[in-house]
């Protein structure tokens, strides 16, 4: 088991059932802080979603990233009806508290937040509109948060087959991953600003990339984020000094099952068909494999078949 051997987490986040790498809450708030402004963020997606969403005629849509429901929020905003899941409580505070401050606009008064495990997808507390979801979401690089410890990506299989099950028929899953095939080659992650992260430089100061190999195969890249975040300081030497910020840094590591493009279009065509409708993006414009400038995400749309 890799994580015997390879820590693969932060001191005190969990470690049964679905690996909640936010389980200690500190992550959840600097990972705030690393995201930035989240309008900023959206705005590199938000009309590509919701023109992709509307070209397959959805309406009902299953988040199963929450998180702290940016991606959810986006939509709300655009007209869907969203229910949302996530395994991390810490993660879905957020989320509560967003809906809770917007409760009397309609669509964040009918928001269905519920806690939820990829791996038992059917017991999560929420009810499948008609024959499923017209759309199930899985973004943010959130995927490859499930590890791979037996080397059979059987979770893997399991989880994608769940996405599958709660889509009506002709429904997409729309779903991403870091471009890995990138870190593999170069040993390190591009520390670019990105169509996902839009934090001050001030902010971050270094991620520090570890690729870890068994039996030759890459199986684990882990992150150690060191972040700072502002606190205010006070001095007894100036009154000026009372409202003065300082970095306060912050490290958590995060660890992601290292998912490469070639590789996972194979795994989702095992759950889908080889013959499904499946389009692949990068950083949301067409995917080009020839291209000069490798993306930063990759970002799979893929249909179940209608029969």
């Amino acid at each position: 088991m890799v994580d015997s051997i390879y820590r693969t987490r932060s001191l005190g986040v969990g470690a049964t059932g679905l690996k909640d790498q936010y389980a200690d809450g500190k992550a959840a708030r600097v990972w705030q802080s690393y995201i930035g402004d989240t309008s900023t963020r959206t705005a590199h997606y938000r009309h590509w979603m919701k023109d992709l969403l509307k070209s397959y005629d959805v309406d009902t849509v299953l988040d199963v990233a929450c998180g702290t429901g940016i991606d959810s929020i986006v939509l709300l905003e655009e007209g869907f009806s969203l229910t949302s899941i996530d395994a991390s409580d810490k993660m879905l505070k957020h989320a509560l508290k967003t809906r809770w401050q917007r409760r009397k606009e309609d669509a964040f008064d009918k928001w269905v937040i519920e806690e939820g495990n990829w791996l038992a997808l059917s017991e999560a507390d929420i009810e499948i509109p008609g024959s499923g979801f017209d759309a199930v979401i899985c973004l943010g690089n959130s995927f490859p948060h499930l590890p791979d410890f037996r080397g059979d990506q059987a979770d893997q299989k399991l989880a994608l087959s769940n996405f599958y099950d709660i889509l009506k028929p002709g429904g997409i899953l729309i779903i991403d991953h870091r471009n890995y095939d990138e870190i593999i080659k170069t040993g390190k992650l591009s520390q670019s600003k990105n169509i996902y992260y839009n934090s001050k430089d001030t902010l971050l100061r270094d991620i520090q990339t570890s690729v870890l190999y068994v039996n030759g195969k890459p199986t684990m890249v882990t992150l150690d984020y060191i972040i700072g975040t502002e606190k205010s300081t006070c001095s007894s030497d100036k009154a000026s000094d009372s409202n003065r910020k300082e970095p306060d840094p912050s490290k958590f590591r995060l660890s992601y099952y290292p998912h490469q493009v070639d590789n996972f279009t194979a795994l989702l065509h095992d759950t889908f068909g080889s013959d499904a409708n499946h389009e692949i993006f990068g950083d949301f414009k067409p995917y080009v494999k020839e291209s000069s400038e490798p993306p930063f995400f990759f970002i799979h749309v893929i249909q179940k078949p209608s029969k």
